[in-house]
This record gives C-alpha cells, structure tokens and sequence, in this order.
C-alpha cells in the first residue's frame, strides 16, 4: 500500500484482512488485496502531533484505535486523548477511555481478557516528571487523569488551578518518566521459561528531552495470576550506550508462534528476533 498518511496501527481479522489506521482515517485490505474505507476522514482528528494510531481488534470482537493529544499539554476536544472503539465496518464508533495523553500501544491480559495500554507523560517539566505509565481499563468510561493531573494525582502545572472532568484512575505501573513507552505485548508462548507466560513485554522508545538519556529497552512487566502487575525488569538493552550513543529505539514487540519475539527499531530500520534456549 502506498500514499497513506502516518500509517502506524496494523490489524488482521478472522477472514485475513488487514486494518491500517492513519492519521486521519482506517482503511482495510481485503482478501482480494483490495484497499476498502473503513472510517473515512472527518470522524478521527487529523493534526500529526501524536498522529500516530495504534489499533488491534480486541476479544470482544471490537476494533479498538488510539488517538493522541495534538499537543503537548492542553485542554483536549473531540475525540482527543483517547481510545475509541467500534465495529470492525467502521460503525458505532464511541470512546472507550479518555484522560489519555499518547498511547501508541495495547494488549489484552491472556487471562482476564482486561485492557492495558501505554501512556506518555508530558514534556519539559523536569528530567524525572512525570512518569510514562502502564495503565489498566478493565471497563468502559475511565479516566485517566490528562491533562489535569498524572502519576499518583500530581497536577498538571498547565491546570493545577482546574479540577479534572470526572473521577480518574492511577496508572496500574509507572515506568521512569520520558523513557517513551509504546509498543506492550502479553507473552502466551512456550519457548522462554514458563513465568513468562501472560507477562508483558514494554518497547521503550527512547528520551529526547532528558538531561541524561534513558529508555532505549525492552521491559519486562511480572504480573500475578489475578492478572495483575507486580514489577518490571529489564528484558533487552543495548541500544544506548554508556556514553550516550544511540544505536536503536524499540518501537513494538511481536510474537511468533514458535515463541520467540521480534522487536522492531525505527532507528536502525531493523527487527531483531529473540529466541531462548536453556
């Protein structure tokens, strides 16, 4: 497919369809290679900061979509800031979370079949604030917390003298602020040690605005068998040196089904593979 505009969010249905979510509309390849609308331009914002729409059709059958704040830290509208949901023909469209800054990655827990997502926190408040999170929707109509607060309820200093819109929800996990969170996928393979498995693998792009890069890895988040996180750990490094070189940035995680992982790196314009043997 050519001439598409920040095609991000990739998708395959049941009857080998593939979805592509751009800026400003979702678009599928049928069976026949046939480019089809799915929602045309005018219902998604069309503005490219945070432009990038992460999509995947979810256990209930339902398309689900990404759609940033066109900002850095302001008053959202419309469908900004959120993730919206809808059949897979593009109808019925309706926001399923809100309070959402720029999610560019989620997954569904193996086990509970609950929603989690990456956030970024906002930019130039300080090297270490505020957090990236992991955040966790086990229902419709949360929200969680931009642009008015972040974290563990910090303000905004943008809106500290505003109160937010409706009751929020805390991150399930905090990562370290500005390591760029994207791409999460939850481990269901054989091939690496079985307390892997229903884990979540965290691709951290990279900071561009920190005093001292971090971020530039792969995470390892732990979760209980309630389908709950309990810690995070470094899975695969190397793409920053100890002088502050860059060598890569992680965008997305993939499994294959013999268990191993991709991990694809826009930096380098490269996907590695990871396999594991004992």
């Amino acid at each position: 497919a050519q001439g598409l505009k920040s095609p991000n969010g990739l998708a395959l249905s049941d009857d080998g369809g593939l979805y592509i979510a751009e800026q400003h509309r979702i678009s599928k390849i049928n069976s026949q290679g046939m480019i089809e609308p799915v929602l045309e331009p005018g219902t998604l914002p069309d503005k490219p900061h945070h432009g990038w729409r992460f999509a995947g059709l979810g256990p209930d059958g339902l398309m689900y979509v990404t759609v940033g704040a066109p900002c850095n830290i302001c008053e959202v509208q419309g469908l900004e800031g959120t993730i919206i949901r809808m059949q897979p023909d593009g109808s019925g469209v309706e926001v399923f979370a809100s309070g959402i800054r720029n999610s560019v990655g989620f997954d569904w827990h193996p086990a509970t079949g609950e929603l989690f997502f990456t956030d970024n926190g906002g930019d130039d408040l300080g090297d270490d604030i505020p957090p990236d999170e992991l955040n966790r929707a086990p229902e419709p109509g949360l929200h969680f917390g931009y642009p008015y607060i972040y974290g563990d309820g910090q303000p905004y200093p943008q809106f500290s003298e505003q109160e937010p819109p409706d009751s929020t929800t805390p991150p399930a996990l905090p990562f370290q602020a500005h390591v760029a969170a994207l791409g999460l996928h939850f481990y269901q393979g054989d091939m690496l040690p079985e307390d892997f498995k229903n884990d979540g693998f965290v691709a951290q792009h990279g900071s561009w605005n920190r005093t001292e890069p971090v971020g530039y890895q792969v995470m390892r988040v732990t979760f209980d068998e309630q389908g709950m996180p309990t810690g995070k750990e470094v899975f695969v490094d190397g793409w920053l040196t100890e002088g502050g070189d860059v060598l890569g940035r992680p965008v997305d995680v993939a499994e294959l089904p013999d268990g191993s992982l991709l991990i694809s790196d826009d930096y380098s314009g490269l996907v590695y593979r990871v396999t594991y043997q004992d």
